[in-house]
């Protein structure tokens, strides 16, 4: 039977089409599985096409993890604005959102800080981290906006590790037990908010 030819894309349907593709992989199993010759059969062009946006591997695996910066940037945003006014209310939400970004996309999140796998120096790659953090900071200006820079800067990055850790631990398996351990019906959520109580991240 004759092979089907390769479906032809528009510029620019290839790159898009390829980091679904790529995303999907990802997800379904894992960033070993993922390779160019694996993305360009599921999109179903030659095995070398992939190459003319992305380059390498490094270079698609660098602009997925874009990809995910930049959703889990806009996810922030916009969980603190239906937060309402309220700095604190935000900040809180910010936390939410960020490990909610994570749960509903762990292999894309794990991507994100697996710099070694990452082109650090990809202009996309740099921009989209900066707007991520460019959304941290501007939810505690908010709540402290009168502390000196180096206050600011550590409360600022005392919440990312604070959200981040729990969202690795929770992809990890390691809250399985503490979560077993708990009274009937403590699920993640409920651990989240007592884990943001404690920490004060209001």
């Amino acid at each position: 039977m004759k092979k089907p030819a390769p479906r032809a894309y528009h510029h620019g349907d290839l790159r898009a089409a390829a980091l679904r593709a790529a995303e999907k992989i990802l997800e379904s199993e894992g960033v070993d599985a993922l390779t160019l010759r694996a993305v360009a059969r599921a999109v179903g062009v030659s095995h070398t096409a992939p190459k003319n946006h992305f380059g390498d591997l490094q270079g698609l695996l660098s602009e997925l993890a874009a990809v995910g910066y930049r959703r889990s940037g806009a996810a922030l945003v916009s969980a603190m604005e239906a937060a309402g006014t309220d700095p604190r209310l935000r900040m809180r939400a910010m936390g939410r959102a960020y490990v909610d970004f994570a749960r509903a996309h762990p292999g894309l999140f794990v991507l994100m800080y697996r710099g070694e796998r990452l082109d650090m120096t990809r202009a996309s790659l740099r921009e989209a981290i900066e707007g991520t953090r460019q959304a941290l900071r501007d939810a505690t200006l908010s709540v402290a906006s009168d502390a000196p820079p180096l206050q600011l800067a550590a409360r600022a990055v005392a919440s990312w590790a604070l959200v981040h850790g729990f969202a690795m631990l929770l992809l990890d398996g390691r809250l399985r037990h503490t979560l077993a351990s708990l009274p009937k019906g403590t699920n993640a959520d409920t651990l989240l908010e007592a884990v943001l109580d404690v920490a004060r991240m209001d």
